[in-house]
């Protein structure tokens, strides 16, 4: 008997150890898996699908380098947690076993809910439902799978948790998630303005009766970060190619719904397909929704579009083929909003030119505007602890004029339409 028991001691603990493996990661080197249950969801379907889904969009169209994803930037999430936690216990935060396996799965799932190229499905295929609530559904799930052992991670995600810093952790001006994707995203695109230095950040992190905060000694590097930000957003987020990429790809599935529900027969994969056929919104994305949700990636959309370059339908044909061989719409960039006249005389020149009606032509002839805010002074401030125990708004702390400035909403408004010829 005594030896069954030790035999089973010994599976059991072989188990655990098999499962505390290491990433190694380009950008943070070695990321250790630090218990079974967040290694059982890494393996887990929904954690894997991460694997196919771009970290970045159609960025690659902008940066080469670009191709990174959404799988890459949750374990390089959580390894920035596991350091938080170390930091915040050594500074005297009590923070329970239970507490901290909460933050690392909350962090590892925050992006779980992301579809196909990251943002374009929410904007075409989906009505009204953002990734965080898919997300928040995929952790439900997993919660009963797993026996209720992610009940306090969704309550961090979901803010509803009683002490804050926690939530602020996963979520605010300044939490792990920003601190991986800046540094990340910055390697991967080459654009040297986003390397923040996420230790250092992580290092002068601390806590005041339950709220996060930034010692003194930190301020520069968090201002740093607001700098980089906003660079990031300019430079690389909000690139005007990676932009019009976007919205012909947002465009590409919108055309492909409605063709669908015109009765047009499309080629496409049956997660797609399920899409295209159905109005899905908040009411109706159950779980079985989530099901087929879970089962499609960028590559249903991009295999589409390879067959789609090729349909006799005017504006799916020319959209596809638009993104496939990166023959992009002209973008321009204006400060002030665009005039309707303006946006008419190149509808009308499209329609004129290729036979198509206006409905049609506005695929290829549209206006937007994009928004730059590094800081929101209202909404989850970053506080600066000083020495002499005195809590201040960044903005106030700092003597950087510029911080001012970056709490101000930057708005541009932009214009896409066709080249010479498409």
């Amino acid at each position: 008997m005594y030896i069954c028991l030790y035999i089973n001691k010994m599976i059991v603990s072989l188990q655990t150890k098999n499962k505390l493996k290491i990433f190694n990661d380009p950008i943070y080197g070695f990321i250790t898996i630090p218990n079974a249950l967040i290694f059982d969801l890494i393996e887990h379907k929904y954690f894997q699908r991460l694997r196919r889904i771009s970290q970045m969009g159609l960025s690659y169209l902008v940066y080469p380098g670009a191709h990174h994803t959404r799988f890459h930037h949750a374990l390089g999430c959580m390894h920035l947690m596991q350091k938080a936690v170390q930091v915040l216990r050594f500074k005297g935060v009590e923070i329970s076993e239970g507490e901290e396996n909460a933050l690392y799965v909350a962090i590892l799932l925050h992006d779980i809910g992301h579809g196909p190229f990251s943002h374009a499905m929410e904007h075409s295929i989906v009505n009204g439902v953002s990734h965080e609530h898919i997300s928040l559904q995929f952790m439900e799930v997993l919660n009963t799978e797993f026996n209720g052992s992610l009940t306090l991670a969704i309550q961090i995600f979901k803010g509803k948790y009683h002490r804050p810093f926690m939530c602020a952790l996963i979520s605010s001006q300044f939490d792990m998630d920003r601190a991986d994707y800046l540094k990340r995203d910055s390697f991967y695109t080459g654009v040297a303005e986003g390397n923040i230095n996420s230790d250092r950040l992580i290092t002068m992190l601390n806590v005041v009766n339950d709220e996060l905060v930034i010692e003194e000694k930190g301020i520069y590097s968090i201002e740093k970060f607001l700098v980089a930000r906003r660079l990031m957003y300019w430079q690389v987020y909000l690139h005007k190619t990676g932009l019009v990429a976007e919205q012909l790809l947002m465009r590409v599935l919108q055309r492909a719904k409605e063709l669908t529900q015109q009765g047009v027969v499309l080629e496409a994969s049956k997660p797609l397909m399920f899409f295209l056929q159905n109005d899905i919104q908040l009411n109706n994305f159950n779980d079985n929704t989530l099901n087929t949700f879970s089962k499609l990636d960028d590559y249903d959309i991009i295999t589409a579009m390879k067959a789609w370059q090729y349909h006799d339908d005017f504006v799916l044909k020319n959209l596809c083929e638009m993104i496939i061989n990166r023959q992009l719409l002209k973008v321009k960039l204006k400060k002030n909003h665009i005039k309707p006249e303006k946006l008419q005389m190149h509808i009308k020149k499209l329609m004129k030119q290729y036979q198509v009606s206006e409905s049609e032509a506005a695929y290829f002839v549209f206006t937007g505007s994009i928004t730059n805010q590094a800081y929101e002074q209202n909404k989850q401030p970053i506080n600066v602890l000083f020495q002499n125990g005195k809590i201040q708004n960044i903005v106030k702390a700092s003597d950087q004029l510029n911080l001012k400035a970056l709490s101000k909403p930057v708005t541009k408004y932009y214009i896409c339409y066709p080249k010479d010829k498409m």
